[in-house]
């Protein structure tokens, strides 16, 4: 399923949401063309003091007339009064079918589907329970852009009265998915209840999009293994992560306290994947941190690089760059922002991701 199909199907939409105003604009365009016609015909004026004449007769304005009519000129204004009265008669009837049929609801849908397809770079987050929410609001404090889906309705009013964009439907559907911009995101994160869900979600995910960063709930080791089998990034167990917080505060305090202050600074921790195709990489291939003064120039600091399996922890001046390592690299907004415009087409991004 592509982007021009969806492309096309919000211009069958549009279509459609714009067929109920063609009877009366058609009507009323007749109404017009008639009436100027009949003043050209019966006064002899210049189409301009025809139409002029037909406006101000139609909208009950009624300046005057233009010149003295005959009277086959004042039956013409006759007709185009009572014509108007009728296509206004039409439109009003017309209005009030459409507040009855949910017209209007479906024009907010489609106003909300086309805010989506212009979304590039967002996070999708598949459930706002308790953890999805505590997810939500860490994003939009980094002013994330962010996407949920969600079935609950209660949840759903939650999540629109914080300012989020709600997708009401079932993540674990390839359409849903879809909508949500899975084709544009930066990631996914299945945070529902159930295992089997997050499963579904994540079979899903990486069969639609197979180079997205997936991100699952696990509850229990079983469903972790399994939820890697099958494409997750990575796999979170909300009760070991937070055994091995509550343990690293009991044995490191100062690491946790500092990644507890790094969150709430104006730091953080960005990773930059570098491209695989070598075309790419011309600027920093076979390069070092040092040749590339990545550091000094951008003044952001490379933690790590994980190179395949292996994990280079404060990698030295000395250490090349190659495709398809993962940079992990610490700086304020603006320090990280110049790091990437180092690096130029050489990280992957939503933009330059094969199609």
């Amino acid at each position: 399923m592509s982007r021009p199909w969806r492309k096309n199907q919000a211009r069958r939409h549009l279509q459609t949401l714009t067929a109920p105003w063609r009877g009366p604009f058609a009507a009323m365009t007749a109404v017009i063309v008639a009436g100027a016609a009949g003043y050209r015909i019966t006064e002899g004026w210049d189409w301009g003091d025809c139409l002029w004449m037909v406006l101000i007769t139609i909208s009950t304005i009624g300046y005057g007339e233009i010149e003295p009519l005959s009277p086959q000129g004042r039956l013409v204004t006759v007709l185009i009064v009572i014509g108007g009265l009728l296509v206004v008669q039409l439109s009003i009837q017309r209005v009030l079918g459409l507040t009855e049929s949910g017209y209007f609801r479906r024009l907010r849908e489609l106003r909300f589907q086309r805010t989506l397809m212009r979304m590039r770079d967002h996070v999708i987050l598949c459930g706002y329970g308790r953890m999805g929410q505590e997810i939500a609001a860490q994003l939009q404090k980094e002013a994330i852009p962010l996407v949920v889906i969600e079935t609950d309705p209660d949840r759903r009013d939650v999540a629109e009265t914080r300012g989020l964009n709600v997708v009401h439907a079932d993540a674990t559907m390839d359409d849903t998915l879809l909508d949500a911009g899975l084709e544009q995101c930066r990631s996914l994160v299945a945070a529902l209840p159930g295992d089997a869900s997050n499963l579904y979600v994540i079979l899903s995910a990486r069969d639609l999009r197979p180079d997205c960063r997936l991100i699952a709930r696990a509850n229990s080791a079983e469903a972790s293994s399994k939820l890697r089998l099958a494409g997750a990034s990575v796999v979170v167990s909300p009760y070991v992560a937070g055994g091995r917080v509550m343990a690293a505060s009991a044995l490191r305090p100062l690491a946790v306290n500092f990644m507890e202050l790094l969150a709430g600074s104006d730091y953080e921790i960005e990773e930059f994947q570098l491209s695989s195709d070598p075309r790419q990489l011309t600027t920093v291939h076979h390069r070092s941190l040092q040749e590339l003064e990545l550091g000094s120039r951008s003044g952001a600091m490379v933690l790590a690089i994980r190179d395949g399996e292996r994990l280079i922890a404060n990698p030295s001046s000395d250490v090349q760059l190659g495709p398809g390592q993962l940079l992990i690299v610490l700086g304020s907004k603006e320090q990280l922002a110049v790091f990437q415009g180092l690096l130029g087409e050489a990280v992957i991004t939503v933009d330059n991701m094969p199609a």
